[in-house]
């Protein structure tokens, strides 16, 4: 077996334990977020499935599938666009991170590695739980 067929598997196997049939769509859109290295649009997901036959009202219905199923983490950057990526536990990408938003082109970036410190934490437990950190600025390709 090779490593895209344990990968695959892996995926189908995610699909399945979280209550939803592994169709072809699924899989191939649980796979291209499992790969991407940050959060993808509706737009984005369709434009790089639709090689595949996969229309754009398809990836929209499955994306909400597998956020509702706990595959998927949807968030709004304050940009007024929905991203969606994989959660994923054995990568380390399965608890909310902070993100980084490039406010000349749009580009986001996970900051899996950056981790609110203990005081810090208390600070926002005093007046609330953190669920989403987002860092505005220029990337370095803009800046």
């Amino acid at each position: 077996m090779t490593q895209d067929d344990e990968s695959l598997e892996l995926v189908k196997q995610a699909i399945r334990e979280a209550g939803l049939r592994a169709t072809p769509a699924r899989i191939a859109v649980l796979q291209l977020l499992r790969r991407s290295s940050s959060p993808l649009t509706h737009s984005e997901v369709t434009e790089q499935l639709a090689r595949s036959g996969v229309d754009r009202v398809t990836v929209f219905r499955n994306l909400n599938d597998l956020v509702e199923a706990g595959l998927l983490r949807r968030a709004e950057l304050r940009d007024h666009v929905w991203r969606f990526e994989a959660i994923n536990l054995d990568s380390g990408h399965g608890s909310a991170h902070p993100h980084f938003l490039c406010v000349d082109c749009g580009s986001v970036s996970c900051l899996g590695d950056v981790v609110l410190t203990a005081s810090s934490q208390r600070a926002t437990a005093k007046v609330g739980k953190a669920i989403e950190i987002l860092i505005h600025g220029h990337c370095n390709d803009c800046r």
